[in-house]
């Protein structure tokens, strides 16, 4: 049994050495971390398939068991983006503003890092490494704790970036690997609040709401969130198929894939007809709701909707579609079902375009696009720790801007308060 205690203190004390260490330092020991990652590349691959397989053995949901795979394409786009986070600038030292007030006390607002990042995860590793890049980038000391599921290619991936940081002569406990399943151990990692900073929790709504109501850190709430899409009645019918496709089906586990669909009533069976045929292709299941079902009547993968369907986050090949009078009603459901992550209107009418972005209350909004550009990478912003779905300090991806929090810098010519 680990002490998780005295792993936080030394998580700390590696947090503390972090913060000093410069630019060119950091870059050459994430560059170390994807060598390493690349040299061991199979290795990789037969213990994550060790958990695959005992994943599948124990009948875990098909989205999980995708989540936790490594392909060829993954593990190439793990290791790039360690790569690419050494090529971002360096979040650490930024100067936001500055002056010299009328008492004499020169003020600047610098940005400095959070001190220890801790993180809780669900089924994908590859959130090992990026988590560990991101932090080591931002001079933030990581303490994580993955999911059973993914336990064993965890501890690999922790092993190895653990030898990348000794080589590079930095202190190891900077990126600390909760080595057990033992769920007891995440209640008392919540309590560690004098050793952690902030805590990240990624998963499901389950460990989100557990998060938020245990722990004494504090806590950045991110990746739930049920994804919408509403196609209005002026919406090119067929570029808005393709979106739809790409929203539901480029990535069916992701977070921000499409979850409930809302089509204007006065273009239904047109473009219904037209996306059941992608649909098909595509072998998506379809929750109907609100007349939707008629429409659909006679496709294979149909289900009757219920109203708790719409507070689901299917994470696979299935998706709410329902009808809305206007966009008016599209935003009152939006507001009612928990789009707090990624949502989108199809549309050529800017003033509904324009009323649509001001009223949902989503941190990722689009205009005739898909859901599915809401993370770091494709923002430009390297990889992220999460998306955050809160209100407080940052939203949407998560990435090294993010990972740093401000103090003020202030300096006097031996100055006193008068």
């Amino acid at each position: 049994m680990q002490d998780i205690k005295e792993l936080a203190k030394n998580a700390r004390n590696a947090g503390y050495e972090f913060s000093l260490l410069d630019t060119k330092t950091k870059n050459d020991a994430l560059n170390r971390i994807a060598d390493i990652l690349d040299k061991n590349k199979e290795l990789i691959y037969k213990v994550n398939l060790e958990d695959v397989q005992k994943a599948k053995d124990n009948n875990l949901p098909e989205a999980l068991v995708d989540r936790l795979t490594f392909n060829d394409s993954r593990f190439k786009e793990m290791v790039e983006g360690v790569r690419k986070v050494a090529l971002l600038d360096d979040p650490v030292g930024k100067i936001y503003d500055g002056r010299t007030l009328p008492n004499g006390l020169s003020l600047v607002k610098k940005s400095v890092p959070f001190g220890v990042v801790g993180v809780i995860y669900e089924s994908r590793p590859n959130v090992t490494v990026d988590i560990a890049a991101l932090c080591l980038k931002s001079g933030n000391a990581s303490f994580l704790r993955g999911g059973s599921e993914a336990f064993n290619t965890n501890c690999l991936l922790h092993k190895l970036i653990s030898k990348a940081l000794k080589d590079s002569g930095l202190n190891e406990h900077g990126v600390t690997f909760l080595e057990s399943t033992d769920r007891e151990l995440v209640k008392e990692m919540l309590s560690l609040n004098d050793y952690i900073d902030v805590l990240i929790p990624r998963g499901g709504e389950k460990l989100q709401r557990m998060c938020q109501r245990e722990s004494a850190i504090p806590v950045i709430i991110g990746g739930f969130g049920i994804s919408h899409i509403f196609v209005d009645e002026s919406a090119n019918l067929d570029k808005s198929v393709d979106i739809v496709i790409n929203a539901k089906t480029q990535k069916p586990s992701a977070c921000n894939s499409l979850d409930t669909l809302l089509v204007h009533k006065n273009i239904a069976k047109e473009f219904i007809s037209k996306l059941l045929l992608k649909l098909k292709e595509k072998q998506v299941a379809v929750v109907a709701h609100n007349g939707a079902y008629e429409i659909c009547n006679g496709y294979e993968k149909l289900e009757q909707g219920s109203a708790e369907d719409f507070y689901r986050e299917f994470l696979s090949l299935k998706m709410n579609l329902t009808l809305v009078d206007d966009v008016y009603e599209a935003i009152a459901h939006l507001r009612k079902h928990n789009a707090s992550h990624s949502d989108a209107i199809l549309t050529d009418s800017l003033v509904n375009a324009n009323l649509f972005t001001n009223a949902a209350g989503s941190a990722c909004v689009y205009v005739n696009a898909s859901t599915r550009f809401s993370d770091g990478g494709q923002f430009g912003l390297g990889a992220e720790v999460a998306i955050s779905t809160q209100k407080l300090h940052a939203r949407g991806p998560m990435a090294l801007e993010a990972l740093t929090t401000y103090q003020y810098v202030c300096q006097g010519q031996y100055l006193s308060r008068k």
